[in-house]
């Protein structure tokens, strides 16, 4: 496929498809008019538009306040780095405090997701009933459709994994509809079946996608078979450990499904962890690392200048950001994990001024007035889903079945790779013990790349880290957010997340 990113085309589907109405329904879609619809869905030209056009409403959804998927997995665990305030509250939800205004209007609405999950519908209808003849100027048409497929059932159930992860139960929408004005209101699903229509669409992408691209420009950036194992992947070890939080014990049939699963992708996806010595090569992105990302480049004039990473950067790095970033490392965190010899401390932090570290991850800086250093945008992807994760993971799996000794070399070689000098895991120490261990190491490997507070959640290891949310909060489901309440003024069968009644 052709790099469908890179297409003007991008902006035409947004608008026609999502922008150009006032509906005010639950999942805010447009209807789509009929010269429209006698004019579109003719040609795979058509189709590789649309499809640009679900990979940008799915970055628009995790990209919107202050990069939404950074605040849920990453902001909300405060003693990985602070927000300092501004006026919109958003410093707030790093006491456990999701209901003021603001982000009750953004971070608790789930509208975005359901204007990408509500494309994926339409190109599965679409493109489903497409004839060869339609996609003729392909050069296989039915490897192309299947390939169209593949990518809108992956995309749809990425959606749904990162909301089920953030609110538990919510709507369950899989039908295009053609006047979505006059489509059912739905009330929110239980967790137990968004999960499985997700495992569910897993498994349809899988069969429809392969493991390569048949475009080197869309290698990373548009779902393959890797992405949607890594996807499935990410989704049982969730259900073996969060379907039932009135339990530690995990589910070992999902348990083990995440271990198959993923030996699979490490086996057949032909990725290749970043050598040490081009670390920040990883975060850029399409490296040899990277599984599944979203594109955030300037190589094709969509990098970023509000990106979760600006908001560390000072002068040092951006001209005229000055030296009082709008987020910072909290110092006692390099004291907890890291020694001064890891290449992802050196590489990835600068503390020149120790009192307010910066994260330099992602400062892949391009000026787009190079000459008078204006306009600066950072060139980094959002990096998903990558090949040190899913390793990580195998530990994790490991202790979920009793099997402290595999976990603690799966994390010894993580600290030998990253570290000359490593202060390694004891052997013959405690499954308790060693998840500790684990749960440091994936916050030294995975810090600000949307999976910690996630990591904390599944291990129960939340409240050495998370102050705010006690055992007897997170019995509750007190970690789900909350849903805005102007979704419920047009859709009485909505029901507000249980622990956020009488709150909000």
């Amino acid at each position: 496929m052709k790099n469908i990113l890179t297409k003007f085309s991008i902006l035409i589907t947004i608008l026609i498809i999502v922008t150009t109405s006032a509906c005010k329904k639950l999942l805010y879609e447009e209807p789509k008019d009929a010269p429209y619809e006698q004019t579109f869905w003719k040609t795979s030209k058509d189709v590789r538009s649309a499809v640009a056009g679900n990979y940008a409403l799915l970055r628009n959804a995790i990209t919107d306040k202050n990069n939404r998927y950074y605040m849920y997995g990453d902001a909300i665990a405060k003693n990985y780095f602070t927000i300092q305030y501004t006026g919109d509250g958003l410093e707030g939800i790093q006491g456990g405090d999701f209901t003021f205004q603001y982000n009750l209007n953004s971070l608790a609405n789930y509208t975005l997701y359901y204007k990408s999950i509500a494309m994926s519908n339409t190109i599965l209808s679409k493109v489903g009933a497409m004839t060869n003849s339609e996609l003729s100027a392909e050069d296989d048409p039915t490897e192309f459709r299947n390939n169209t497929l593949g990518q809108a059932y992956f995309l749809r159930a990425l959606s749904y994994f990162m909301m089920v992860r953030v609110w538990g139960d919510v709507p369950v929408v899989t039908e295009a509809y053609e006047d979505p004005l006059n489509a059912p209101q739905l009330p929110r699903r239980p967790k137990a079946e968004v999960m499985k229509l997700i495992e569910d669409d897993c498994h349809k992408a899988i069969n429809l996608l392969s493991w390569t691209y048949a475009n080197s420009g869309d290698a990373k950036v548009t779902a393959n078979r890797g992405s949607t194992y890594a996807l499935l992947a990410h989704l049982y070890l969730w259900r073996a450990t969060m379907s039932n939080i009135t339990t530690d014990a995990p589910n070992l049939v999902d348990v083990n499904s995440a271990d198959t699963t993923i030996n699979t992708l490490i086996s057949k996806g032909g990725y290749a962890l970043t050598d040490t010595a081009n670390y920040k090569n990883t975060f850029i992105g399409r490296s040899t690392e990277g599984i599944f990302e979203i594109n955030v480049s300037e190589n094709t004039l969509e990098g970023s200048n509000s990106s979760v990473g600006g908001s560390f950067l000072n002068e040092s790095y951006v001209k005229g950001y000055g030296n009082n970033p709008r987020y910072y490392v909290v110092p006692s965190y390099f004291n907890n994990f890291y020694t001064d010899t890891d290449i992802r401390y050196k590489k990835g932090f600068d503390v020149t001024l120790p009192e307010k570290p910066v994260c330099i991850k992602y400062s892949n800086v391009i000026y787009r007035n190079p000459g008078q250093k204006l306009n600066p945008y950072l060139s980094n992807n959002i990096i998903i889903f990558r090949l040190g994760d899913m390793r990580l993971l195998k530990a994790e799996i490991a202790l979920y079945k009793g099997d402290a000794a595999t976990a603690t070399a799966i994390i010894n070689t993580f600290r030998r790779r990253n570290d000359p000098n490593p202060v390694l895991v004891e052997n013959g120490l405690s499954v308790s013990d060693v998840m500790d261990e684990y749960i440091t190491e994936r916050s030294r490997e995975m810090f600000l790349e949307g999976h910690l507070f996630y990591d904390l959640l599944r291990t129960r290891r939340y409240s050495n880290v998370v102050d705010w949310l006690p055992v007897e909060r997170f019995r509750k489901e007190g970690f789900y957010w909350p849903v805005d309440p102007a979704l419920f003024r047009n859709n009485p069968l909505l029901k507000q997340t249980t622990y956020w009644l009488g709150k909000v």
